[in-house]
């Protein structure tokens, strides 16, 4: 077995024995699919809500979760799995900073676009650990489906 690491605006897949994590998820969300049956997983680290936010068409696709889970559905699929097949687990999206202001409330819109976009899939969210004001980092474990989230706040949970 061996840990395949997430850098953030990035993904990969993995299958079982690995376990994929990512660290340092603050107001990013880590996003966890699986199709068991073909015993795939992947997992993106993704940082805004939308591609339409990019500055530069070089801005890397997989910061944003319309493009990053876009695209982690596609390599997921070139390797074997089944759209209709994947399931998801997210954790991030945390406001890491005070403010009074939504738009500057990236975490809170992180949790409402990824959630559109795997709705736009059809792919169902199996669980969750979002929102608040702590980071996580985040390991999911491709075996069992386990995401397992760390954080300084609550220890360590699974889901």
């Amino acid at each position: 077995m061996s840990t395949i690491n997430i850098g953030i605006s990035d993904l990969n897949i993995a299958k079982p024995p690995n376990i994929l994590a990512t660290y340092a998820l603050g107001s990013c969300i880590g996003i966890c699919l699986l199709d068991r049956t073909r015993s795939i997983g992947g997992l993106a680290h993704i940082m805004l809500p939308s591609s339409k936010e990019a500055t530069k068409a070089s801005d890397n696709p997989r910061r944003y979760a319309d493009t990053g889970i876009a695209e982690l559905i596609e390599l997921m699929r070139r390797n074997g799995a089944i759209t209709s097949a994947l399931t998801a687990k997210i954790a991030g999206g945390a406001q890491m900073f005070k403010t009074s202001l939504e738009t500057f409330n990236i975490g809170s819109r992180n949790i409402t676009a990824v959630k559109k976009v795997l709705a736009s899939y059809r792919i169902p969210i199996l669980a969750e650990d979002t929102g608040l004001n702590y980071g996580r980092t985040l390991f999911f474990d491709v075996a069992t489906g386990t995401m397992q989230i760390k954080s300084v706040v609550k220890g360590t949970e699974n889901f």
